[in-house]
Formats: structure tokens, C-alpha cells, sequence
């Protein structure tokens, strides 16, 4: 595939919606590189499906343009733009059976000799068995799956997603996202997907959107997302984040000493999103999987050099693979860690006096004039 060709760019420049005083998608410029598979990921009412129905052409922009490659497209109805969406509810033809499905695209052109193409496309979502038999007898992954084939049967230069593992259950789901995946790997056309759904926004997109109130909140491949978040609202709606309130102390070479709850606390300026002049409050934040947790008795073992707090165990939970702990501790009531369970020690149950501990270059810094609580509640809201 020639990947100097911008043909299957999605280009938004200045998009906006709005419905009478109710701004849905705020003025955003975002593009869609050819060839990956983007992610447009947010809770309910964010505005994802809304960006995704204007590149569609289902949704009229309030202002903007929407490129696709080098056309402009903005106005063009949506049978005229090279796309084509798969949304949650399949919309198969219950009367058709599966062969025909995925040929109704190329007979409604008025090409006569499809059966190669439609033999290829169902080997490609690995249906070929099953060309002859009505989408009531599919299971709903297989369904979704003659959902792709007839969209990308028609060549778009871009396959829009909306949701569409939604209906599936969990385990299904799980294989459907890998599948998608390797979909889009062999075929090689842009992928944008919306969902709500983090994980599997990180599982199976190389560039993720994270959107909230109209607006992009931070753009990046899922591990830059994760690790680096820029703003409270990445940080906890993308897994779990602990932020601590901290004050700048003194730098200290590449690194800024914090003062929290009476205790000093290092982070590489590199990672901190927020000024750091001296005096000025600073969120620190750390995920639950990067911290070690220590009996107290054992507290002259844990390495110089490590950020350290002391707490109590307030609560765990046993997960199979990990134990959540969550611990009352002065710089944080509710902290968060998640150990594996490799060695566990049967000290660490509620009510054990513990240290925190953790390696520096896992902390980041976010700016405290923030929400710290953005973004909490919004996974059960969207689930």
C-alpha cells in the first residue's frame, strides 16, 4: 500500500455542531492519518457521534469542512463520499442471505460478475461457510461481521464504526476487537471507531481521541494516552489514576521535589503538564498497577530513591489476576493499588499499616487549577 498517498485522510478543519443554544462539537480540527485505525473515545453525549455522523455526511456541520484525502466533502449527501458506516444495529437485509448481503453494494452499481469479490470478502471476515445461510442464523459477532464485509465490499477510502460491538457480550466483544483488528491490518483502508468503551479504544486503535463535552481533550497512540496524561479528565477516565495535592518545593536537576501531606514526593519535570514555580500546587499523579505495597514492619527494606506514603488498608479485593487495595492514607482517603498475585503476603489485609512505594519516573504532574475528580464517574454513566 503506498503509504505517501493522503487519499484516505479524514481532514476536519474548524467542525462544529450546534443545535439551537446547545453547542454538541465545539470548533475542532482533527486528522485521521491514511491507513490507521482511530478511535474517537468518550462517555455518552460527548460529541463522538456526532463528529463521526458529520464525516459521514448523516449530520450537516454548523461550520467547518470535512476533507477526505484531497476532496472537500463537507456538503456532497452521504451515497457521494467514499465512506461507509457499520453501525451498532447491523441493519442486515433479514431476506437476503448472507452471499447476497455483501453483494448488495456491487449489484446496486450494476456490476454483474461479483462472485469473486464477494467469495474474497466473506474469507476475509472468515465466513466463507457460511455464504448461504440467512442473518437470523448467525450468532451476533458473525452478524457484525457481514456488517464489515459489505461495507468494505464497496473499496471506501474510510469505514466509519459506531459502536459496533456494543450489543455483543463481553467475551465476544474481546474477540470481535482483535478480529476488527486484523481487518483492518490486512485490508489496510482508515478505520475511525467510536466507543465508549476505554479498553477497547486501547485495544484495538493506534491513535485514540479522547473526547469530553465537544471537545478533544488529548490526542495519542493508547500507551502516550495512558501514561502521559495531560489533563484530571484523561487521567481518570482512561483506568485509574491517584492525584495527589502537592506543592513545588525546591528542582532538583531534570526533577521537581513536592511537598504532600508533610512528606516530599519527586517527579521528572518532563512529565508535569502544569508551572512549576516554586510555591505553586501541582496534582501528582501515579496508576495503582505502578505502586508496591509494604508492610510497615518491613519499611527499612524499600530502596532509596523511591517516592514513599504511609496509610492504613482500608479495604481488597481479590481479582484473580491482581489484589485491589485501597488505602486511607493522609495525602489521599481513597488510594489505589493493584499488586499481582505472585507473592502475597497475608499481612496485607484491612486495617495493616503499609508504605506506598514507587519509582519517580512513574509520576506525573497535572495542573491543580483542574477538577480532580474529572472524568470519575462518567465509565458507569457510558457502561
Amino acid at each position: 500500500m503506498n503509504t505517501t498517498d493522503n487519499s484516505g485522510d479524514v481532514r476536519l478543519s474548524g467542525i462544529s455542531k450546534t443545535y439551537g443554544a446547545f453547542t454538541a462539537v465545539h470548533p475542532l480540527d482533527l486528522t485521521v492519518p491514511q491507513g490507521s485505525f482511530f478511535a474517537l473515545l468518550g462517555a455518552s453525549g460527548c460529541g463522538k457521534t456526532t463528529t463521526l455522523r458529520m464525516i459521514a455526511g448523516l449530520e450537516e456541520p454548523s461550520g467547518g469542512t470535512v476533507f477526505l484525502g484531497d476532496q472537500e466533502v463537507t456538503h456532497l449527501p452521504p451515497y457521494k463520499r467514499p465512506v461507509n458506516t457499520v453501525f451498532q444495529s447491523y441493519a442486515l437485509f433479514p431476506h437476503l442471505d448472507i452471499f447476497e448481503n455483501v453483494a448488495f453494494g456491487l449489484r446496486r452499481r450494476g456490476i454483474k460478475s461479483v462472485k469473486k469479490q464477494v467469495v474474497d470478502m466473506l474469507d476475509l471476515v472468515q465466513l466463507g461457510e457460511q455464504a448461504r445461510k440467512k442473518p437470523h442464523q448467525l450468532s451476533g459477532g458473525q452478524q457484525q461481521r457481514v456488517a464489515v464485509a459489505r461495507a468494505l465490499i464497496n473499496t471506501p477510502k474510510v469505514l466509519l464504526l459506531d459502536e459496533p460491538l456494543g450489543a455483543l457480550d463481553l467475551k465476544l466483544r474481546r474477540q470481535m476487537q482483535l478480529e476488527l483488528k486484523r481487518i483492518q491490518t490486512e485490508v489496510g483502508i482508515t478505520f475511525v471507531h467510536v466507543t465508549h468503551d476505554q479498553e477497547e479504544a486501547m485495544t484495538m486503535a493506534d491513535t485514540v481521541a479522547v473526547m469530553n463535552a465537544g471537545r478533544v481533550e488529548q490526542l495519542g497512540s493508547p500507551t502516550d494516552l495512558y501514561e502521559n496524561p495531560n489533563t484530571t479528565f484523561v487521567a481518570n477516565f482512561l483506568g485509574t489514576s491517584n492525584l495527589i495535592e502537592a506543592e513545588v518545593d525546591t528542582k532538583s536537576g531534570d526533577d521537581i521535589v513536592l511537598k504532600a501531606g508533610g512528606g516530599k514526593l519527586v517527579l521528572p519535570e518532563a512529565r508535569c503538564s502544569a508551572p512549576t514555580t516554586t510555591g505553586g500546587k501541582v496534582l501528582v499523579g501515579v496508576r495503582p498497577e505502578k505502586i508496591s505495597l509494604t508492610h510497615a514492619d518491613d519499611a527499612g527494606e524499600i530502596p532509596e530513591g523511591r517516592n514513599r506514603i504511609t496509610g492504613k488498608i482500608a479495604d481488597s479485593s481479590f481479582i484473580g489476576v491482581s489484589t485491589q487495595y485501597v488505602i486511607d492514607c493522609p495525602v489521599c482517603p481513597e488510594f489505589e493499588v493493584y499488586a499481582q498475585n505472585i507473592d502475597r503476603d497475608a499481612r496485607l489485609v484491612p486495617g495493616a499499616e503499609v508504605v506506598l512505594h514507587w519509582n519517580p519516573a512513574h509520576t506525573f504532574g497535572l495542573d491543580a487549577a483542574q477538577d480532580i475528580d474529572a472524568g470519575v464517574d462518567i465509565e458507569e454513566e457510558a457502561a
